[in-house]
């Protein structure tokens, strides 16, 4: 197949939905699918041999902490043409998705729409919650131009259907299994991650720095836990602020990290904390846990989906961060972390990139064989 990938994030942005973009675009290439992305301007004409058409972007500072924002322009819907494409898939369209949206439906093209990032649920963070109704207004009137609608949870598919948007599918789970591994443990990057205290007990967090992440709920775990060092890799707008509430704890900002050397950093660590309430699914947990670390999470509907089966982490209380010192607590004991660690890295096995990417192709082909029979 032919395939053009309309993305709302992209290069040199970090995220789950650029890890997730990537890692579908490997394993589609190498099934033999040719491939297109079109994106916000700033990272390279091509990625790994497969063309990336840009669009200028605009950013606001006070919202979502200046992210860059694709213009929806005609160009794009001159780019599907010009590669015609078998299928457009927008991703987690919401500005620059209107050029791919409105030019796939105007083309007579399949359309998949995948969502990815709760902005409605975001705007709160960012003194613009009373805008909410029209972001969700916005969000259906692209999703429902789609053939079919990707959530990357069950909570997120219920939410979206609640929401009016139809045709929603669970689009499963990924995670690198060769990059993220036990194996990469590594004493140097213990002494990296503690500022030169590896015997301490790490802590890890991974993620963009953004305000609606409740990364300040961490505070908490010192309080029980006098002995543990946490260590945060990622940036973002927060940063600073997030300096100046640990300032005086033992904790390490090591700012964004990729490939081998992120790998590294997890598999050093021995548990992982995520106290974010607003993701969609939180790929950074599944990269953890096939690291081989226990997680210590944040209760919602897709942490839950992800540690009541598995028992590969504990959950503690959004509304009672105080609790998370206590979670942390119980796997001060190495056998208990070793058994979550073991149920961690068994459940992440599940979920290697061929396996949802498998799943998008059938779903691919569905739509072509539909549209063939429609026109026949």
């Amino acid at each position: 197949m032919r395939i053009v990938f309309v993305t709302e994030t992209w290069w040199p942005s970090t995220d789950g939905v650029v890890t997730r973009l990537t890692a579908t675009l490997r394993e589609l290439k190498k099934m033999g699918h040719e491939l297109m992305v079109i994106a916000p301007r700033g990272g390279d004409p091509v990625f790994e041999g497969i063309p990336v058409r840009d669009v200028p972007n605009i950013s606001v500072g006070f919202i979502y902490g200046g992210k860059p924002w694709g213009m929806p322009l005609p160009r794009i819907g001159t780019y599907i043409r010009q590669f015609d494409p078998d299928i457009v898939h927008a991703v987690n369209p919401f500005v620059i998705g209107w050029g791919g949206v409105l030019s796939a439906v105007s083309q007579g093209r399949p359309l998949v729409a995948s969502y990815h990032t709760n902005i409605a649920r975001y705007a709160e963070f960012y003194h613009l919650g009373f805008t909410k109704p029209a972001i969700w207004a916005c969000l259906r009137a692209l999703h429902n131009r789609a053939d079919l609608n990707l959530a990357t949870s069950e909570a997120v598919r219920q939410e979206m259907i609640q929401q009016g948007i139809r045709n929603v599918r669970v689009w499963a789970r990924g995670v690198d299994l060769d990059l993220y591994h036990p194996s990469k443990r590594s004493e140097d990057w213990r002494r990296r991650l503690t500022d030169g205290h590896p015997e301490r007990l790490i802590a890890l967090s991974v993620g963009r720095l953004a305000l609606e992440k409740g990364l300040e709920r961490l505070t908490a775990l010192f309080a029980a836990n006098p002995q543990l060092h946490l260590a945060f890799v990622g940036d973002g707008p927060y940063r600073k602020d997030l300096e100046q509430k640990f300032r005086g704890t033992p904790t390490t900002f090591l700012g964004t990290l990729h490939g081998e050397e992120l790998a590294a950093a997890y598999a050093s660590a021995d548990l992982f904390v995520f106290p974010s309430t607003t993701d969609t699914l939180g790929l950074v947990l599944l990269e953890a846990m096939a690291s081989g670390l226990p997680i210590v999470a944040a209760e919602s509907q897709p942490t839950h989906e992800l540690t009541d089966q598995s028992g590969a982490g504990l959950l503690f209380r959004a509304d009672q961060p105080e609790t998370i010192g206590q979670r942390v607590k119980e796997l001060m004991h190495s056998q208990r972390r070793e058994e979550l660690a073991r149920r961690a890295r068994r459940e992440a096995e599940r979920w290697g990139w061929r396996v949802p990417t498998a799943q998008l192709v059938r779903w691919y082909h569905e739509l072509l064989g539909a549209q063939r029979g429609s026109t026949a």
